[in-house]
């Protein structure tokens, strides 16, 4: 976690036209597209260096980059009505201003801070029934360290990708992050949902031998649910497309660190702020 906010810090993210703003070209085509490598050569010849290429489907491409002048839109779109293959009236920009731009980062902020306190609050609404040896809305508190650990992670990595090899910050990546704070959380309350069950149950076990034998108990089912996961989104990663690539990248890392988490992170936590209010009512 501190090594992903000193990547954060030092590179930042690099933000995709949904965020900075920018101009978007897409284009469809009538039959076999271009290769990505030939048409980057193309841009670049223009004096182009900041953009992305992604294929959409079976025939259409997305081409993005940062706002230029009317005369460069012209010189890029001149290259694909050159083209044999391609639709003429399917080249259209579109541009997206750093107003939207930073209107689409407050909502992406709002969308995931309301994710964790809604977390918080149905975790201790879940588990009030049970408010000793740890408090129900202490279950919360450590559910929402594990998932800022789950998807700090995955930011950090991106961080190091968008600076050293230019992957852009976008939507989809957005949207896989949300999707994990979903999944983990998941995965955290069968854990915690075990460990109430055995306090029920284990009078006169401490709560440490509870913890640990509710993680025994779930640890094959968690192996097991991620690593099906894990099949499914290297299938997308591997055969699903340029446009899903890094979509399906972040799942990957979030998920495989929400695992981890839901294992050693959450319960551990737990354990620790019981150690911690034995220690104070002493």
């Amino acid at each position: 976690m501190i090594a992903s906010i000193l990547a954060i810090v030092a590179f930042g993210l690099n933000w995709g036209v949904d965020f900075a703003g920018g101009s978007i070209l897409r284009a469809t085509y009538s039959d076999q597209r271009p290769d990505a490598q030939e048409l980057s050569g193309k841009m670049s010849d223009l004096g182009l260096n900041d953009f992305s290429i992604r294929f959409s489907g079976e025939n259409e491409i997305i081409i993005r980059m940062p706002e230029v002048a009317q005369e460069m839109k012209d010189k890029v779109s001149g290259i694909f009505y050159n083209m044999e293959n391609i639709e003429k009236g399917s080249i259209g920009f579109e541009s997206v201003s750093p107003v939207v731009g930073d209107e689409s980062k407050a909502r992406a902020t709002k969308a995931i801070i309301f994710s964790i306190f809604a977390i918080i609050f149905y975790v201790a609404f879940a588990f009030r029934k049970i408010s000793r040896p740890v408090k129900s809305w202490q279950y919360g508190i450590a559910t929402v360290v594990a998932l800022v650990h789950d998807v700090l992670i995955p930011i950090g990595i991106f961080a190091v990708l968008g600076k050293f090899w230019g992957v852009e910050f976008s939507i989809p990546i957005l949207t896989a992050l949300l999707t994990i704070l979903g999944y983990s959380v998941n995965d955290t309350v069968v854990v915690f949902d075990r460990i109430r069950e055995n306090l029920i149950r284990g009078a006169g076990e401490t709560f440490g031998d509870v913890i640990d034998k509710s993680l025994n108990q779930t640890l094959g089912r968690s192996f097991n649910t991620v690593f099906t996961t894990l099949l499914a989104l290297f299938a997308i990663f591997f055969f699903g497309g340029q446009s899903l690539t890094y979509f399906s990248l972040a799942l990957i890392f979030g998920i495989s660190f929400g695992a981890y988490s839901s294992i050693f992170l959450a319960s551990t936590l737990i354990a620790q702020v019981y150690s911690f209010n034995q220690r104070k009512f002493r």
